[in-house]
């Protein structure tokens, strides 16, 4: 069976296509569990933590005992008391010496063998006991991976277990004990108390405050993304172009695991059936790329039904993107601020030049549906209204396939004017983005993409991207400050049609001055083309 792209579960490279993970898995190696440390792998769903630690205790199996658990195997009423869950943990520790095969693995398991056989009502103290005379009698060191901490990290029983893994460390010149523990996780077990139950919070007393700051990247980057390919394509014989095809997806994904992995998938398996492109060479273009992500964009996958989760459990993040995406307000990048800290450990977010950022193109485009719609359902009557209208003259907007985005800018001046002529500016200026892309999204909806150019973001102005169908449309949105600052916007504009090896670009300016013109007008700056819109 040919290997292929795998988005469920652990990945094994002897059957799914996948990064190279030798140089990560040695970082780790020397840099902390050489060292004897504890530390926490702490990362977002499907970021690839549960792959880095199998492929990490295969890569240690020379040198240490590798006992790797997955807290998921241990139900949730195995933490309701201390004695259940030594217990369970005890006998998981067995099962794993058993799976590794020797007789010397087998041997290390049995001080916890005669325990469990010696009474029911086993304690947190001697079950650590029998570890230590576990780690004692062992002829290599012993490395202790636990994958799906957060399954019991809001539970007194797995508290007081890290409390006692700590002790054991504190003690280890005197007592032998684990050479390196591992926790992996979307939660950091160091910010424990954000899973607490509150009247739990005043028993939390840093249990892993001896943890190692983990500061390996995880992410992939173009040139590994280019590696997995190459390997891809000397078994498919595409033809793609390695290098700009990876250097696509890094753009969309800023290499988040699941995300790279979803798009590949997509173009491997569902593209190339005729209905859209002919052929996997066909597929294996920028165009593929656009499709694959218009259609993650609108996938159910679990990493975006635990984003909304999260942004209902958590309306403190959930405002801060809602400020950062559509009023274009910066934050500074702080991890004491809860909010930030929160949007960080679930990799939504990331530090950029200091600033909060979110983590990737996909999930900022994912939010801004997300906000869009609630706004539609639950917003005020002008808000369903103006998406009402652009479906309703959606048939004006395409024309032969193609989208006439100058019909589309010259339709919204009307739309706007009729709807929000009369609104308070401060109201209008706050949320003119949002009109406009409550206005877009239904017309490209189903066919096309839109994101949004983060590094041209601020509270005056924003680049919008729309794909459509192969072409792309730069659209620069801004606040009118003045004649001056216009005209710079437009040389700015022209500038950055370079990039995009564009002719012409838009400029929508919401203008608040009593003597303004409404209206559309055409520019050339140089040999470019600037459309510009003023509402």
């Amino acid at each position: 069976m040919r290997r292929y792209f795998n988005t469920e579960g652990a990945c094994r490279p002897q059957e799914h296509y996948m990064v190279a993970l030798d140089q990560r898995l040695e970082q780790i190696k020397t840099m902390l569990v050489d060292r004897k440390k504890y530390f926490v792998i702490n990362k977002g769903r499907q970021y690839g933590k549960t792959t880095t630690l199998r492929a990490l205790a295969k890569y240690l199996q020379m040198d240490y005992f590798v006992f790797l658990l997955d807290f998921q195997r241990i139900g949730t009423e195995d933490f309701a008391a201390a004695p259940v869950f030594a217990r369970a943990f005890a006998e998981i520790m067995i099962e794993r010496a058993g799976i590794m095969g020797s007789d010397s693995e087998e041997q290390l398991a049995e001080p916890l063998s005669q325990l469990i056989k010696g009474s029911d009502d086993v304690s947190l103290k001697e079950l650590f006991t029998q570890l230590s005379r576990m780690c004692a009698r062992a002829p290599k060191p012993i490395v202790l991976m636990i994958d799906e901490v957060d399954s019991a990290s809001n539970n007194q029983v797995f508290i007081d277990f890290l409390a006692q893994l700590r002790a054991y460390y504190l003690d280890r010149d005197e007592t032998p004990t684990f050479h390196s523990v591992i926790l992996a996780g979307v939660y950091d077990i160091k910010n424990l108390k954000l899973k607490l139950r509150r009247e739990s919070e005043h028993q939390y007393n840093s249990p892993w405050n001896i943890a190692a700051s983990f500061k390996v990247d995880m992410s992939f980057s173009a040139s590994q993304i280019a590696e997995m390919l190459a390997e891809y394509e000397s078994d498919r014989h595409t033809g793609m172009d390695i290098q700009e095809m990876a250097g696509e997806i890094y753009q969309y994904t800023s290499g988040y695991p699941i995300l790279v992995s979803s798009i590949c998938k997509y173009i491997d398996e569902e593209l190339a059936d005729g209905d859209f492109f002919e052929d996997l060479g066909r597929a294996w273009t920028k165009a593929g790329i656009e499709e694959a992500v218009r259609r993650i964009l609108t996938d159910r996958m679990p990493l975006f039904e635990s984003m909304i989760r999260h942004l209902d459990e958590y309306p403190e993040m959930k405002r801060m993107f809602q400020s950062m995406l559509f009023q274009g307000k910066e934050f500074a990048y702080n991890q004491d601020v809860k909010e930030i800290s929160l949007a960080s450990m679930f990799g939504y977010a990331v530090s950029r030049s200091g600033k909060v950022c979110v983590a990737n193109r996909i999930f900022e485009t994912r939010l801004y549906n997300y906000f869009l719609s609630e706004t539609e359902l639950s917003g005020p009557e002008s808000s369903k209204e103006i998406g009402d209208m652009a479906r309703r003259d959606r048939s004006r907007f395409i024309r032969d396939g193609r989208l006439d985005m100058d019909t589309v800018l010259r339709r919204f001046v009307e739309t706007f004017t009729d709807i929000y002529g009369e609104e308070d500016a401060k109201f209008v200026e706050a949320y003119g983005r949002k009109f406009f892309l409550l206005y877009l999204r239904p017309i490209i909806n189903g066919t096309g993409n839109y994101y949004i150019e983060a590094q041209t973001r601020d509270e005056r102005r924003t680049d919008v991207i729309v794909d459509y169908l192969g072409e792309q449309f730069v659209i620069e949105l801004k606040i009118w400050r003045g004649s001056e600052y216009n005209e710079r916007g437009e040389r700015q504009l022209a500038d950055y049609l370079d990039y995009f090896h564009k002719k012409k670009g838009y400029l929508l300016s919401f203008n608040f001055n009593q003597k303004k013109e409404i209206g559309v007008k055409e520019l050339q700056i140089g040999d470019k083309t600037i459309v510009e819109v003023v509402v």
